[in-house]
Order: structure tokens, then C-alpha cells, then sequence
């Protein structure tokens, strides 16, 4: 055994998924649920997919369950994306489903890898490329770096579409909007801020809002409640796993056209 030898294949390897990813179909900025059911969806049909995440450990929200307590509920109406990521689950209640959410997290990166995703953790979007009023792509940085306040410059993966899948903080429609001077596809031109807990009508909006907000860049989950002005929901994910499946509808759409 040579460390050398350990040393290569962590190196090469590496080397090989990031050229794959430096031209992208579709870059999808966050590797929360919705993010990883679109990824996982879109790669399954040929296309060339990359998930940037700036944390350690990709699944997002997922991870905490409900303060803590490792299970999450999804309605019944997503039971078929379980399946399909082949999740487990137990019936509650009649409508619901009650998820172990390490299962849930692990299932879901796992098949998306499995798919083809290429998933890239501790890796932050910076900034975007924006040419002739159209989003082409993301310019990336270590996360380390970022933390650390270190001026080394970054590199650049471009896309045919770009998502923000970032959560609750909109990282990359926020930067869109404040460093350029563009009206998004919003009500008021900006984005809109979350609005407090109400599980029903948020869990509805989030899918309700799952689209283009400025050409070339498309929100999904969370991001759509603080782009669009949408209320939170806390630990139910049905909405999130509708979210991801119309968003890859509509991606393989556009990167089709």
C-alpha cells in the first residue's frame, strides 16, 4: 500500500466529475429534497446533472426531522416518489406517511448518485454567469474558503439552467437581485420574503411556485417561499418531493428546446 497510490485516485477521480460538471445541462444549487428528486429524475433521462452543496453532508432540512426527533411526515399524494427513490415509510393517519428522516436523507442521495447526479459537497455558489439577459451558468468556491474570508478566485460551471434550491436563504436568486439590475418573475420585480408557518396553503404554494423566475434560473422548495412571499411548513415534505418532480418536468422541457 502507497499513499501516493490513495493520493491519485482521490485526485483523478475528482478531477474526472468536475470536468463533467464544467458543462452541465442543469446545475441545481442546494442538495435539499426537492433539489436531489429533480436531480435524481432529470439524470435517470440522459441528462448531465450537477448538485452543488456548501455543507459537509448533502439532504438539507431533512437530516433534524422535527426538533430533533428523527421522523418527518409526507402526504399520501407523494407516496409514488417515495417508491420511486425507493424510500420507506409507514402509514399514519390515513393520509400520511410517517418517514425515519435518516432514511429518508440517505435514500435520496443515494439514488440521485446512483442516477447519475454528480454531487458536489462543501462547494458554494459565489455568483452567477449572466450573458445577454439570460443566467448560463454558476462561478463556485470552496465553502472553506468562503468561511475562512480568503481572496482566492473561483471557478465557473456553465448550464443550459441554473437552480436555486437553497432553502430558506434564496442564496443565488438574493445575489441575482442584488448584483444586477433585473426584475424577476415575481409580483413586485424582487424577491418577497418567507412569511411565518401555515403547513396547508405552504405546502401548496411551494409547488404553485416552482418555475422560472428570471431566464436561464428556476427556484424550487423552500427558495419559492423567499422568492414569492410563501408561508413556511416545518417538518412535512410532501410539498418539497411535488416540487422536485415539477421541476424536472419543466427542466427537461427547456434544456430539450
Amino acid at each position: 500500500m502507497r499513499e501516493i497510490d490513495i493520493t491519485k485516485g482521490i485526485v483523478e477521480n475528482h478531477v474526472a466529475s468536475l470536468f463533467k460538471a464544467l458543462e452541465s445541462d442543469v446545475v441545481i444549487v442546494g442538495a435539499g429534497p426537492s433539489g436531489l428528486v429533480a436531480g435524481g429524475i432529470l439524470a435517470s433521462k440522459g441528462f448531465n446533472i450537477t448538485i452543488l452543496e456548501k455543507r459537509l453532508a448533502p439532504g438539507g432540512g431533512i437530516w433534524g426531522g422535527g426538533m430533533g426527533y428523527k421522523y418527518v411526515i409526507i402526504q399520501d399524494e407523494a407516496k409514488d416518489i417515495l417508491d420511486e427513490f425507493n424510500i420507506p415509510y409507514r402509514p399514519y393517519e390515513g393520509e400520511y406517511l410517517s418517514v425515519d428522516s435518516i432514511s429518508f436523507a440517505s435514500g435520496l442521495i443515494f439514488e440521485a448518485t446512483r442516477r447519475g447526479v454528480n454531487i458536489f459537497n462543501l462547494t458554494e455558489c459565489e455568483d452567477l454567469l449572466v450573458r445577454d439577459g439570460k443566467v448560463a451558468g454558476v462561478v463556485v468556491n470552496s465553502s472553506l474558503t468562503q468561511m475562512a474570508g480568503l481572496p482566492v478566485d473561483p471557478l465557473t460551471f456553465e448550464a443550459k439552467a441554473v437552480v436555486d434550491a437553497t432553502g430558506h436563504d434564496h442564496d443565488v436568486v438574493r445575489t441575482l437581485s442584488n448584483k444586477n439590475d433585473v426584475k424577476l418573475n415575481t409580483p413586485t420585480g424582487k424577491p418577497m420574503g418567507e412569511r411565518s408557518m401555515f403547513a396547508e396553503t405552504a405546502e401548496k404554494a411551494v409547488v404553485t411556485n416552482t418555475k422560472e423566475v428570471y431566464p436561464g434560473l428556476f427556484v424550487c422548495g423552500m427558495s419559492t417561499a423567499a422568492v414569492y412571499g410563501g408561508f413556511r411548513m416545518g417538518p412535512i415534505f410532501g410539498g418539497m418531493l411535488l416540487s422536485g418532480k415539477k421541476l424536472a418536468g419543466l427542466l427537461e422541457e427547456f434544456c430539450s428546446k
